[in-house]
């Protein structure tokens, strides 16, 4: 080919060898080597070399587990994949695509939610737990069996934590057991502990295998060795009672934790087992959030008394240093997500039904949406937008950069789990009434109590759905039937055929 006959290339007034012209040309970005294209024709060759567009693409951030020889032209490999990206983009902030209902054992009510990657873990008042892969579309859900067998004697407990990583799921009980399952082996229980009193928290690893769970004035961290065998790897006696509790992420060795006790916050590592990393008398901390180097953590201050606001620090947890002290509030922060948010940034939300996003190398914050009516219970963002959940059951999805409202939805319970990916988004509206009241919620009466359960939605806005998959469920009726879609209404007259 005429590219292998190119050995000199005519670069001004010399002759370049190829490699060297193009090591110059890798300095390019994609507006200026096209430019180069329409110069000459070997330039043009030199231009759509594979190994710049392969390069380009992979400082993008695409197709990153793809190697060179993978694909036949890497120009078009960058341009579909900024296509996809534009149109997802506009689905989002268009609300286009499919949203369904994770539903499962009507009169059961919701007790906890989390998600992993698109997989869904939901905890219920029957003690079940259940799982959903939202990334196929004819998912079921397989229920985790628990330990205790079927034999046992009397309702089994409420489930009160769930949490899940790409490779584990893990539950914990009212009655202080937790039971931890490989994603990979099955339904059965891997490892099975117990605490004497409830359990406050639970944390799981976002990778690797090690959970960590407070009850009372303990705090347990639980991990296999190298054969694989669970064992306790740490426990911690801790003066209060834990609120929050987070495993930091991407440790090398024994695992570390980062506990939130009233107004105490421990940095717990299997080294050095009491290490204090903030207190202050009488200022409790409100939410806690934890990255591979840095914990951000909302506290509670006496306000008026002495014109000291409420605040959001984050701290350096090589050094145990205070980073940084952001935002004034007169109310609490009642949510922090710094581990999924882009770099240097920090999204909150508060009692004062704001949501805040904070550049951390500032302490004022960038933007602060006015959001809920009763406060924010769970708030994510990335690089474009924010989602954010409200404790009256409104999800709001937002421009950032404009600090717009892009569309909202409503339902019955407070949200109490926010997570999304380039393609897809959870929420889950979680009941705080676990056993309503004049609710004798019985098998065969499923109706009557469906708004006390609490529901779990699952957003799809990628543009590889099937047309028809991306039109609700009421529009995909033939309209034949005697029931209408909600609720186990009878129709008095069917729907004619359409």
């Amino acid at each position: 080919s005429f590219q292998n006959e190119i050995n000199e290339v005519p670069f001004f007034d010399i002759q370049l060898p190829y490699e060297l012209a193009l090591k110059i040309f890798q300095y390019l970005g994609k507006t200026e080597l096209g430019r180069c294209a329409q110069v000459s024709k070997t330039w043009k060759i030199l231009a759509e070399d594979e190994v710049l567009w392969y390069r380009l693409c992979q400082q993008e951030g695409y197709l990153l587990d793809t190697s060179i020889s993978d694909r036949s032209c890497w120009k078009l490999a960058l341009k579909s994949c900024r296509a996809r990206e534009r149109t997802l983009k506009t689905n989002w902030k268009n609300r286009i695509g499919a949203v369904s209902q994770l539903q499962y054992e009507l009169g059961k009510i919701l007790c906890d939610v989390h998600s992993c990657d698109g997989v869904v873990i939901a905890g219920y008042t029957s003690g079940e737990v259940r799982l959903w892969d939202t990334r196929t579309w004819d998912y079921i859900a397989p229920i985790l069996e628990p330990t205790h067998g079927p034999g046992d004697a009397g309702p089994q407990p409420h489930v009160s934590f769930v949490r899940i990583n790409s490779s584990l799921a893990v539950a914990a009980y009212e009655d202080g057991t937790v039971s931890v399952w490989n994603l990979m082996f099955g339904r059965e229980p891997i490892h099975h502990y117990q605490h004497n009193q409830r359990i406050q928290a639970l944390a799981l690893g976002s990778e690797g295998a090690a959970v960590a769970t407070a009850s009372g004035f303990e705090v347990k961290v639980e991990s296999p060795n190298d054969k694989g065998f669970w064992q306790t790897t740490g426990t911690f006696e801790i003066q209060k009672l834990v609120n929050f509790l987070n495993l930091v992420p991407d440790v090398s060795g024994s695992p570390v934790t980062v506990a939130a006790a009233e107004d105490i916050v421990y940095l717990l590592k299997a080294e050095d087992p009491g290490k204090i990393l903030h207190s202050v008398y009488g200022q409790p901390v409100t939410c806690l959030d934890v990255s591979a180097h840095e914990a951000a953590f909302g506290i509670k201050t006496f306000g008026w008394l002495l014109n000291e606001p409420n605040q959001i620090l984050l701290y350096n947890l090589e050094t145990s240093q205070c980073l940084r002290k952001m935002g004034s509030s007169i109310g609490d922060f009642t949510c922090v997500n710094l581990q999924n948010s882009p770099p240097n940034m920090l999204v909150t939300g508060n009692k004062d039904r704001r949501v805040r996003v904070f550049d951390l190398r500032k302490s004022e914050s960038l933007c602060s949406l006015y959001a809920h009516q009763l406060g924010v219970s769970a708030v994510q963002m990335d690089d474009w937008k924010v989602v954010s959940g409200g404790e009256e059951g409104l999800v709001c999805v937002w421009d950032q950069r404009m600090g717009t409202k892009l569309w909202e939805m409503h339902a019955r319970h407070p949200v109490r789990h926010v997570w999304f990916n380039s393609h897809s988004l959870i929420t889950a509206n979680i009941p705080d009434e676990k056993t309503p009241r004049g609710a004798s919620i019985t098998d065969d009466d499923f109706t009557t109590h469906r708004k006390h359960r609490g529901v779990i939605y699952a957003y799809e806005f990628s543009v590889d759905q099937l047309a028809v998959e991306s039109v609700l469920p009421i529009c995909r009726s033939s309209y034949d039937e005697v029931t209408g879609y909600n609720y186990n209404i009878g129709l008095a007259v069917p729907y004619d055929s359409i």
